[in-house]
């Protein structure tokens, strides 16, 4: 009894420790923490940045010529949004299947577009990136092959701009930064949710200082894909339910993160310095594998995998004190969200499940009028100008468009993009971190500094149209 009470005593005062003790407390859990694991390691990777990439502004192009590689349902929209954005040359199109390319050429036959098309072989996207007549890769293929080809497009001289996630991996994470930093050619994640009409609102709201010294953020990706994940042709060989036995944590963190980074001003007067995720376990992916097995042969060999979670939740804390909220599920029957919470000293704003509100005092939210002067005082001119435009072509509500046209615009003018290298890699790092954290009982990790110490004197970019908004339209 004096025994079991003595051990029952050394434990509680152990717990009372935390996480600060989990090195003492794995000694009697017998659960050793993998100090040797590659992930750890890079995330606490020093580095010495050889060129910042944060504020860049590569020289003017009066055209961008333009190589899509990936025609799916994102290149697809991509390709015909481009066409109608005034000082460009789409010069290349890129899939291994050819009724894809087939579908944008078409797409372009009464343009002014004419491009090589190139669907022989499994890498023919590496022949679209060595051309002399490209200036922007814009890739939409699979997670997997956005690194590759946004690694290997940089190397030949080509800008980059990928759908997210930029990376799967801390190493891929790092390849980026430092492919961008030797090249300087621009590596753009297109982070569409940065675009949206609210998420701008807020974000120039907070730059004029009207939510106070930000405390407390949250994003999510909450979106019933559970059908579409097992459909046979939405996705090409099943590849994004696969990226779901592949991995754990969060899969897909960037829409809800995106738009709250930009708030903090991370990687530009902040930056983020460790997480911890829980992930509850799947009750759902599995069991829509056996029952569709059991009439159908062909997703036998997707019963009885180790599906994620259907619910990930991951909490970042920053060097200045503020916390981030970010969740992902995309099978649970709820309504889309994507949370967009502010919280600061003298204000809050939130989207999802309602229509985006704002308030600045604990009374409730700001009248229907009063949100109405607030969005004529601080819409930003990026959308006074193509606003309008953007829902007209569509794309998201017109976000996507809002997205394409600003960046050509930049690209145009020689301005640096509203999100950098170090923006993807470390948006994207979050799915390698928050895996390694739930795999690893919920332990917190660090989360790499990208920037190698710059993010304590980079600047926010401004995204209200002071210079540029010179591109027309078609």
């Amino acid at each position: 009894m004096k025994n079991n009470r003595r051990d029952f005593l050394k434990l509680g005062g152990m717990a009372g420790l935390g996480l600060a003790g989990s090195g003492i407390l794995s000694a009697y859990t017998g659960r050793e923490l993998p100090t040797s694991d590659q992930t750890l390691k890079l995330a606490t990777k020093l580095h010495k940045q050889e060129f910042n990439m944060s504020g860049y502004a590569a020289p003017k192009l009066d055209t961008v010529r333009i190589g899509f590689i990936g025609l799916g349902n994102r290149g697809t929209a991509a390709v015909k949004r481009m066409a109608r954005i005034a000082g460009t040359s789409i010069n290349a199109l890129c899939d291994i299947r050819p009724e894809r390319t087939d579908t944008s050429f078409q797409n372009l036959k009464n343009t002014i577009h004419k491009p090589v098309v190139y669907t022989k072989k499994e890498e023919d996207w590496k022949k679209l990136c060595e051309r002399d007549d490209i200036d922007l890769v814009y890739i939409a293929t699979p997670w997997d092959l956005h690194t590759p080809i946004a690694v290997y497009a940089m190397n030949h001289g080509k800008h980059v701009c990928t759908e997210v996630p930029a990376a799967t991996s801390l190493e891929e994470c790092w390849q980026l930064v430092h492919t961008s930093e030797r090249t300087k050619k621009h590596c753009m994640m297109l982070e569409n949710c940065c675009y949206d009409f609210f998420e701008m609102l807020t974000l120039n709201m907070a730059r004029q200082g009207y939510f106070g010294d930000i405390i407390h953020g949250e994003g999510a990706y909450i979106h019933d894909l559970l059908e579409g994940n097992f459909s046979k042709s939405k996705y090409y060989e099943m590849w994004r339910l696969k990226e779901n036995i592949k991995h754990k944590g969060n899969l897909y963190p960037t829409h809800g993160l995106g738009p709250i980074c930009q708030v903090m001003n991370i990687n530009r007067g902040d930056q983020m310095k460790f997480l911890v995720s829980v992930s509850s376990n799947d009750f759902m992916m599995n069991e829509m594998a056996t029952e569709l097995a059991a009439k159908d042969p062909f997703y036998k060999p997707y019963v009885g995998k180790a599906y994620r979670g259907n619910m990930s939740t991951t909490t970042i804390k920053t060097h200045l004190g503020r916390t981030i909220m970010v969740q992902h599920d995309v099978t649970s029957p709820r309504p889309y969200s994507r949370l967009h919470l502010i919280s600061g000293t003298k204000g809050t704003a939130q989207k999802y499940p309602l229509p985006g509100r704002i308030s600045n005092s604990h009374e409730g939210w700001l009248t229907d009028a009063e949100m109405k002067a607030l969005e004529e005082k601080y819409t930003p001119n990026l959308v006074r100008k193509i606003g309008e435009m953007a829902k007209a072509v569509g794309g998201h509500g017109g976000m996507d468009f809002l997205m394409d046209w600003r960046t050509i615009d930049c690209l145009r003018n020689g301005l640096p993009l509203d999100q950098d290298v170090y923006d993807a890699a470390l948006w994207s790092s979050i799915l390698p971190l928050s895996e390694w954290s739930v795999n690893n009982r919920s332990n917190s990790i660090d989360v790499p500094d990208f920037t190698g110490g710059s993010w304590k004197k980079n600047l926010p970019v401004d995204i209200s149209l002071s210079k540029g908004g010179t591109t027309g339209v078609i």
